[in-house]
């Protein structure tokens, strides 16, 4: 424990420490340990296998990944991430762990160590990614019912949304208590958030992060889901970050801006001196376009997630490349040399972040190692073009298993062990008999 923490700890008169992990679907997982007990422990000790947990709460044989025993593993806390909890009701600090084995090892099944897995090859050859995601997410009304359709939350003027209101200033404003709080806990979480915008749908918001280092964007893209959750309660209202949660509004997505700098000038690799694109911008953009269908899985990663990504509804069902085009999946936004970047357009907001950034950046390290080249940018629109990426949970799954350098940047065992979370989940949702097919099935068939 390092003097800084317990420094922290004191300061800020601490009463308990939040100490948590994200698993393999991004949610926030650990125990609640007393200042003194935090401080004299110096580490939690947790079950690999919690790492291994499905949305709704299963496990897989984990035998192969993790022992017979069940084993624990030490997370250690990064004092990076130690923050304060500001919706607690007494003095109450967060601070993420990584997973480590007992041989001191990164556990490979973490999805923190997947993503500085990445970044150290990265590191290796130089070069430090940039990152900047936008989350879109919804307000919804409270319900305690799953069988009954979302529905947008009333506001300050007692009346719901009944259309889009795309950028309205008016439709944000009426929930000025929600976003003042949120920003407020912002603030004292250190998220760094830098702009908030209105959505296409229904009670649909977005909210944009400063550009940085892809761990510490991961870590607050993380802790910004729980901020958004635990706020909206205290204001009698749902937030969700489900990719598609009603049936005629569009989708919420997690865009992700990157580039790349060299570690020794600082300059960004994707542009020359003379301000022209480099060939390693081009080479990371064919990376996207070949990799990106097999890296679905992880950006992607829930049945839902593909109800979104479907023509004509703002997201895109394609691999394409243009200059300000957003019918592409992949858009290169009006930009200098300085800040050249791509934003890759496929992720949904209900990815794990920390899964989502190792894949995005996988996609362009192989494009740029393999020397791979692009197609022609599209300066017309890609939307009738829907059939590059996999349509449905099991496909994304089978291209992920098959894909050998893609397996190799993330690590096999973490592969695989996904890949089955991902089955299991879908066998559990293959199993519910829809209100679809009683309705159209029951009497007609």
């Amino acid at each position: 424990m390092t003097q800084a923490m317990r420094d922290f700890l004191r300061d800020h008169n601490i009463h308990e420490v939040e100490c948590v992990i994200p698993d393999m679907t991004g949610i926030a997982r650990g125990k609640i340990l007393p200042k003194d007990l935090f401080l004299a422990a110096g580490e939690m000790r947790l079950p690999k296998s919690v790492l291994l947990t499905t949305v709704n709460g299963e496990q897989p044989d984990n035998l192969s990944y993790v022992g017979a025993t069940d084993p624990d593993m030490i997370c250690v806390p990064d004092l990076a991430t130690l923050r304060m909890v500001p919706w607690a009701a007494e003095s109450v600090a967060l601070v993420i762990h990584d997973c480590a084995n007992f041989d001191g090892t990164p556990v490979s099944l973490s999805p923190r160590a997947v993503l500085r897995r990445m970044l150290l090859l990265y590191a290796e050859r130089g070069w430090r990614p940039v990152v900047a995601p936008e989350m879109e997410f919804y307000l919804v009304a409270r319900t305690t019912n799953p069988h009954e359709p979302l529905a947008p939350p009333t506001g300050r003027s007692g009346k719901p949304e009944s259309g889009r209101q795309s950028y309205s200033i008016d439709a944000v404003n009426d929930f000025d208590p929600f976003f003042l709080e949120l920003s407020t806990f912002c603030k004292q979480h250190q998220l760094g958030v830098e702009t908030l915008i209105h959505e296409a749908g229904a009670g649909q918001m977005e909210i944009n992060f400063a550009h940085g280092d892809a761990l510490e964007l991961a870590d607050r893209a993380f802790l910004f889901k729980r901020a958004v959750r635990e706020t909206a309660l205290r204001h009698g209202i749902f937030a969700t970050f489900m990719a598609k949660p009603m049936e005629t509004e569009p989708g919420s997505a997690m865009h992700i801006h990157q580039s790349v700098l060299d570690v020794q000038s600082g300059e960004n690799i994707f542009s020359l001196e003379n301000g022209a694109p480099s060939p390693l911008f081009f080479h990371y953009i064919a990376g996207h376009e070949r990799y990106l269908p097999a890296a679905m899985l992880l950006l992607a990663p829930h049945v839902n997630s593909y109800r979104r990504l479907s023509r004509y509804m703002s997201a895109p069902t394609n691999v394409h490349w243009g200059y300000d085009n957003r019918s592409c999946g992949l858009r290169i936004p009006n930009s200098g040399p300085a800040s050249r970047r791509v934003e890759n357009r496929v992720p949904g907001v209900d990815v794990n972040p920390y899964l989502a950034m190792a894949a995005t950046l996988a996609c362009g390290y192989l494009g740029m190692v393999q020397g791979l080249a692009p197609s022609a940018p599209r300066d017309d629109s890609a939307e009738h073009v829907h059939d590059q990426l996999p349509r449905n949970l099991e496909d994304a799954i089978l291209r992920l298993r098959q894909c050998e350098p893609l397996g190799e940047l993330l690590g096999e065992q973490f592969v695989q062990a996904f890949c089955e979370v991902k089955e299991l989940e879908f066998a559990t949702y293959s199993r519910v008999i829809s209100s679809w097919e009683r309705e159209h099935l029951m009497l007609l068939v």
